[in-house]
C-alpha cells in the first residue's frame, strides 16, 4: 500500500515538473520576434480590421484633442506662419473696418452728449444720424486689398536692409525708423491712401493727384507725430513677423483719425470736384 502511494507521488512530482518544462518553453517561443509575426500574420480578417479601426480612431482622437484646446492666439500664429499674405490682409481689412466705424460714431455720440440743456428741440435743427456703409467698405477694401500686403513687402524689405547693412541692437530701430517714416514708406502709404479713396469715389486722375497735393503734406506731419513713438517701440520689441499686426491694431486710431480729418462724404467730394474745376477753368 505505502509503496502505491510512493508510485503515485513519484509520478506526480515527475508529471508537474514536465508541465512546468513545457510552460516555461512555450512563454519562451511566444515571446520570440519570429513567434510574434507569425501570429500577427496569421490573424483573421476581422482581428486586422479591428486592430486597424482602433489605430485610427486612436489617431484621429489624438489630432482631435490638442485642436480642442488650441487657443485663438495659437489658432492665428498658425495661419500667421502659413499664410501670411491673407491672415494679415483679413486683418488689415477687419481692423480699417473698425477704425472707420469708431470714426463715424465716436464723433456722433460726442456731438449728442455736448448739447446744453437750454437748447430747444424746437429752435434747435438736428439731423438724424445715418452711417455710411459705403464709407466703412472703402475702408475695408483699402486695408484688405492695398495697405495690409504692401505693408507686408514692405516690412520684410526693412529686415532685408538691416540685416544688408550689418546694424545691431538700437541702431536697428532707429534705422528702420528713419527709413519708414522720411525716406519711402510713410509717403507712399499716405499717398496709397488718398489715391485710393478719391478713385473708389470717382474722381479722375488729376483729381486724385490735386487731392493728394492738397493734403499729403498735413498728413505727414500728423503721421510723424503719431507713428515715431508708435514704430520706435515697435521695431524695438515685437518681432518681424508681428510688426504689422501692431501697426494694424493702431491704425485703428489712425484710421479714424484720417476719416475725421479727411471724410470721405458725397458732399467733401462734391466740393473737391467744383474746386477742381475752377481751378482748371481759371
Amino acid at each position: 500500500m505505502h509503496s502505491n502511494f510512493r508510485t503515485l507521488r513519484i509520478l506526480a512530482s515527475s508529471s508537474n515538473a514536465k508541465l512546468t518544462g513545457l510552460a516555461a518553453v512555450t512563454t519562451t517561443t511566444l515571446s520570440h520576434p519570429c513567434t510574434r509575426r507569425f501570429l500577427v500574420s496569421q490573424s483573421t480578417p476581422l482581428e486586422k480590421s479591428t486592430s486597424v479601426l482602433q489605430a485610427q480612431v486612436s489617431a484621429a482622437a489624438s489630432s482631435i484633442k490638442p485642436k480642442s484646446k488650441q487657443s485663438f492666439v495659437s489658432w492665428y500664429e498658425h495661419h500667421l506662419q502659413k499664410t501670411p499674405v491673407r491672415t494679415k490682409a483679413v486683418t488689415g481689412g477687419i481692423l480699417w473696418g473698425i477704425g472707420d466705424l469708431v470714426a463715424q460714431v465716436v464723433p456722433e455720440v460726442a456731438a449728442k452728449y455736448s448739447q446744453t440743456e437750454t437748447e430747444s428741440s424746437n429752435t434747435t435743427a438736428t439731423t438724424k444720424f445715418e452711417y455710411d456703409y459705403a464709407r466703412s467698405l472703402r475702408a475695408i477694401t483699402f486695408g484688405f486689398v492695398i495697405h495690409a500686403p504692401t505693408s507686408h513687402v514692405h516690412f520684410n524689405l526693412l529686415e532685408y536692409l538691416t540685416i544688408k547693412s550689418g546694424l545691431t541692437g538700437l541702431k536697428i530701430t532707429v534705422f528702420k525708423t528713419i527709413m519708414e517714416q522720411f525716406v519711402y514708406w510713410s509717403w507712399i502709404s499716405n499717398s496709397m491712401y488718398h489715391g485710393a479713396m478719391g478713385a473708389m469715389q470717382g474722381l479722375t486722375l488729376d483729381q486724385i493727384y490735386k487731392r493728394i497735393e492738397d493734403v499729403l503734406w498735413d498728413t505727414q506731419k500728423a503721421q510723424w507725430v503719431f507713428w515715431i513713438p508708435v514704430q520706435l517701440l515697435n521695431f524695438r520689441f515685437v518681432p518681424v513677423r508681428h510688426q504689422l499686426n501692431v501697426v494694424l491694431l493702431t491704425s485703428v486710431v489712425w484710421t479714424a483719425l484720417l476719416s475725421a480729418w479727411y471724410p470721405p462724404t458725397p458732399a467733401v467730394v462734391k466740393e473737391m470736384k467744383e474746386t477742381i474745376a475752377e481751378t482748371q477753368s481759371s
